[in-house]
């Protein structure tokens, strides 16, 4: 397994009472970050997905959070919502400039559990590196 990291979260673990729509969700949001979902189950804690830091399981009640995604430009923010919209999401502010600081283009969309997703582009910026790769193995379950 290989995870790209660079920030202060580990992981965030999102429960839900309908695994088969967040995971369609998911996968359709973030494959337009780039960003791979990853499917699997675990003996005595069942069915499950992941993608870097997110994780999603099953469980009552379902989690409400708010989540931001990072996107590279603002042409992404405008297919995130646009992927968000068309697989179960429901709007919750549209692609466009936001008040939080110059620059900060950004568009909402609730999940089809009620989370509040965002994909964000606070603007052109120099990175020391992409990300940091750690690879380990994982027990097959």
């Amino acid at each position: 397994m290989e995870l790209h990291r660079g920030r202060l979260v580990d992981h965030i673990h999102l429960r839900t009472q309908d695994l088969p729509a967040m995971k369609r969700f998911y996968k359709a949001v973030l494959a337009v970050i780039g960003v791979p979902v990853v499917e699997g189950s675990i003996p005595g804690h069942g069915d499950h997905f992941y993608a870097d830091e997110l994780w999603v399981d099953v469980g009552e009640p379902a989690s409400h959070v708010h989540l931001a995604f990072q996107a590279p430009d603002q042409e992404t923010v405008h297919r995130f919502y646009e992927a968000a919209l068309t697989n179960g999401g429901r709007d919750n502010g549209g692609p466009g400039e936001r008040p939080y600081h110059p620059g900060y283009y950004a568009a909402f969309a609730y999940d089809p559990d009620g989370n509040n997703i965002e994909a964000v582009f606070h603007g052109p910026a120099d990175r020391s590196a992409d990300s940091v790769v750690i690879t380990f193995d994982m027990p097959k379950g």
